[in-house]
């Protein structure tokens, strides 16, 4: 069984048409500079709706935080790829994104560790992105 394919809401668009660009865009609010992943649709931060706008990031970044998940995955079609981790990824531009590191032992992943935007093909949706560790 393959992992599910990504919900495609309206205010999410955005982002998945620009990951099948091999682009990583996020919301930014122009009003106070604060940066969102995942989308939203008012600035938690200020309070201001009319101000986020999608700017497209580098990619690169650092671990901030992870978990390593064994065995017994909470969505149906990851269990087949565990061990896999999640990660929150502190990126160049001062956002935090969040989604999986690939390409190395799950082991050895580590906060701090560089990593960059990689994209996977889901099959029956497209690409998807994950990020991938920096030899």
């Amino acid at each position: 069984m393959t992992p599910p394919a990504p919900v495609v809401s309206d205010l999410a668009a955005p982002y998945w048409a620009a990951a099948q660009e091999r682009r990583l865009v996020l919301q930014r609010c122009d009003h106070c500079d604060h940066w969102h992943h995942f989308p939203i649709d008012r600035c938690p931060a200020c309070g201001r709706s009319d101000s986020l706008v999608w700017r497209e990031v580098s990619g690169a970044g650092t671990v901030y935080t992870f978990s390593v998940v064994h065995g017994r995955a909470a969505a149906p079609g990851f269990t087949e790829a565990t061990p896999y981790v999640i990660a929150w990824i502190d990126l160049e531009e001062g956002a935090r994104a969040f989604g999986n590191v690939v390409g190395g032992d799950p082991s050895s992943v580590h906060i701090g560790m560089p990593v960059h935007v990689v994209f996977e093909e889901r099959e029956g949706f497209g690409l998807v992105p994950n990020f991938g560790v920096v030899a």
